[in-house]
């Protein structure tokens, strides 16, 4: 009895170390995954986030020093930008699939019509710091910075009934990628003034927009059912449907740092926007912003790695219902079939993901899982000596296929109906073996396996 309960024990370390392997065979695939997705973000365009509208303007002060008899010449250079008092965003997104190899990932298109208020420009006006200096200031510009310039399919700005020609790039400081506008002077000494910005941009994985208005408002639309909301402020209004989602914002300047951050003198020197809260990004070195990120609930490999988590689990109940079997019955199960048990359960899971790359993970799951039971019962028929023993043996691991389905479905609720499940299993144990006199059992085991040798 010890030497075969130390065969078995070793039958189980062998499979361990085939679960390990099976497991680095999924982790490798999702690496694989993640560069084709790194590919396609490099030939299009990356993660999206808008900063902007604004209007700034360079200026230059020069005064003259003195010192001794000498009298030289000094200079400063600076950058005034005035936010929007308004800005109001509302934008649809249409998301397709591109695919590079065997993985795709998702590509987002934007269509946004952005538009900002100003109802003064005190802002862009100049104080001189030293005394008699000669102020000199430019162009004022507005400019629309993207995190991504590449993705820029369409923009297009209007104020009133004037169309500004757009050019690339916004010369404001650490953001440089995006369009800008000279404003004429008349325009820009108009107010209150109004900006409409039309904007059509592509990206991947997620949008984010930086609450630069004093009163920031979005609505944002999509056909993709599976968002995540995240950033420093959360939907006031959403709807989540299997057609899409819709979701409303409102920020305001008095509850984010964003436009301090932007405008401020220090501020052109770029800050990254900032993650979820809790995400461990150092408070005042990002910008705030609300961010959609377009989760994948397809990720084939991510469901393939939570299952083979399982494995050993499913192995020793598998083994404890051969061992029942064999204990109750009087019968003799050799190590090695033991090990061929645990290796067809094994390979469900290397089944699952080679599968699972060229269907839908449901059905993926359906014929792995159904190709196992149907060895299994099989197999176990002529192991436990007959069909009688050998379907229910089929029928319980049916069972275990069924609820390690049901656990990747709720990933929210999974330990809980795990738990469940496992006090489940262990009562019915119990329940059944609960008449046995185990010392007796034993020593009736034992001679009959002397005599048998």
């Amino acid at each position: 009895m010890k030497s075969k309960l130390l065969s078995i024990a070793l039958v189980l370390m062998l499979l361990i170390a085939g679960l390990m392997q099976i497991s680095a065979v999924v982790h490798d695939r999702q690496t694989y995954r993640q560069i084709a997705i790194q590919g396609v973000a490099q030939s299009l365009a990356g993660a999206q986030t808008l900063t902007g509208p604004l209007i700034h303007m360079s200026c230059t002060e020069e005064w003259d020093l003195k010192l001794d008899k000498e009298v030289r010449a000094e200079r400063r250079e600076f950058l005034m930008v005035a936010a929007p008092a308004l800005l109001s965003v509302k934008g649809t997104s249409q998301l397709e699939p591109r695919a590079r190899g065997l993985h795709a990932t998702q590509v987002f298109s934007l269509k946004a019509q952005l538009v900002a208020q100003w109802t003064d420009t005190e802002a862009l006006k100049p104080t001189a710091l030293h005394a008699g200096s000669r102020m000199n200031c430019g162009q004022p510009l507005l400019m629309m910075a993207v995190s991504d310039a590449r993705g820029i399919r369409h923009a297009s700005v209007r104020i009133g009934e004037q169309t500004l020609p757009l050019k690339p790039g916004t010369f404001f400081g650490s953001y440089p990628r995006g369009v800008h506008a000279p404003l004429p002077p008349a325009l820009a000494r108009a107010m209150p003034l109004e900006a409409q910005f039309e904007l059509e941009l592509v990206g991947t994985e997620s949008i984010s927009v930086v609450p630069l208005g004093g009163d920031t408002r979005m609505h944002l639309s999509s056909n993709w059912p599976h968002p995540s909301f995240g950033g420093q402020f959360l939907p006031v209004e959403r709807k989540i449907t299997d057609d899409g989602f819709e979701a409303t914002w409102r920020v305001s300047a008095l509850a984010s740092t964003a436009q301090q951050d932007v405008t401020q003198k220090d501020g052109a020197r770029g800050k990254g926007v900032c993650p979820p809260a809790g995400g461990g990004g150092a408070r005042g070195s990002c910008l705030e912003a609300f961010s959609v990120t377009f989760v994948d609930p397809a990720n084939t490999y991510a469901l393939s790695d939570r299952a083979t988590k399982y494995g050993l689990l499913f192995i020793g109940l598998t083994f404890l219902a051969v061992g029942l079997f064999e204990f109750m019955k009087a019968l003799r199960v050799h190590p090695i079939q033991y090990f061929l048990v645990g290796a067809a359960m094994s390979m469900f899971f290397l089944l699952l993901v080679s599968l699972s790359e060229h269907m839908r993970f449901d059905a993926a799951y359906a014929i792995a899982s159904s190709s196992c039971v149907l060895l299994l019962t099989y197999y176990a028929s002529y192991m436990l000596g007959g069909w009688a023993r050998g379907l229910p043996f089929g029928l319980g691991i049916a069972v275990l296929y069924g609820m390690l389905f049901v656990l990747l479905q709720i990933e929210q609720t999974a330990l809980l109906v795990g738990a469940v499940a496992l006090f489940a299993v262990l009562a019915a144990i119990m329940m059944l073996t609960r008449r046995i006199d185990w010392y007796a059992r034993f020593r009736q085991t034992e001679p009959a396996v002397g005599a048998a040798a």
